[in-house]
């Protein structure tokens, strides 16, 4: 089951913000929006995009500080979006993390392109760092083509429940304490209403995944310390 590009967008002009949306959309991505630099931090840890379209004129902070904080923690793709044109701003942002920088105004062509790229450039990043194929017993995860199958059935995963469950299976054999899923998950500004967060999704997770609650097979919790996958194949 292919699942949708999820896409936060952190822009406060409302007529760029509505067309980007717009366009993506009709693309079939799934978007969301933020119009300050604040609440686009909040929405990077609680709804982990899959990519982060940025401006950097920001009324409450420089989306230069975004990615400098963005970058101590997670690597998720991020293009810069600005009507700066001067070199100095690109270095600057490119220097930090950003993954591409384009120049207001631009057309729908070339965002969906430097999107497309940069989406290929993190999946080669991550696919030279662990194998991207996990089998386990009757459960195989593809994190590539994000895709968890049962007894060769797909099963649907929402976007945190997928990073964790991909998390646990990088990790698989070994115990992964609740702060390091978390803080994965949700960056480092996780707080305590994280962990009821985690628990809910691990309780869904197995019940999509697990045929008999009271048997577990392949996800399994270490009291007071976190969870295990099973080792894979």
């Amino acid at each position: 089951m292919k699942q949708k590009l999820n896409v936060l967008i952190i822009e406060d002009e409302k007529s760029i913000c509505d067309f980007i949306s717009t366009c993506l959309t009709a693309h079939d991505c799934r978007v969301t929006t933020a119009h300050t630099g604040k609440s686009g931090l909040s929405l990077i840890t609680s709804q982990c995009p899959d990519i982060i379209l940025l401006d950097l004129g920001l009324p409450d902070m420089d989306g230069v500080e975004i990615i400098r904080q963005l970058r101590s923690w997670s690597a998720t793709p991020l293009i810069v979006i600005s009507a700066r044109t001067q070199e100095a701003d690109k270095v600057a942002a490119l220097d930090l993390g950003a993954d591409d920088y384009i120049t207001k105004p631009f057309g729908t062509s070339e965002l969906l392109a430097r999107i497309r790229t940069a989406m290929r450039h993190s999946r080669r990043m991550t696919a030279s760092e662990a194998p991207r194929i996990f089998h386990c017993r009757d459960l195989t995860i593809d994190v590539d083509r994000h895709r968890v199958t049962l007894k060769g059935q797909d099963v649907h995963l929402t976007q945190i429940e997928f990073k964790i469950v991909v998390f646990l299976a990088e990790n698989n054999g070994r115990v992964v304490t609740y702060d390091a899923i978390m803080s994965h998950i949700w960056g480092p500004y996780a707080g305590s209403d994280n962990n009821r967060i985690l628990r809910v999704n691990m309780a869904n997770i197995r019940r999509k995944l697990e045929e008999n609650p009271a048997e577990l097979q392949y996800f399994f919790t270490e009291i007071g310390i976190g969870y295990r996958m099973a080792e894979a194949e």
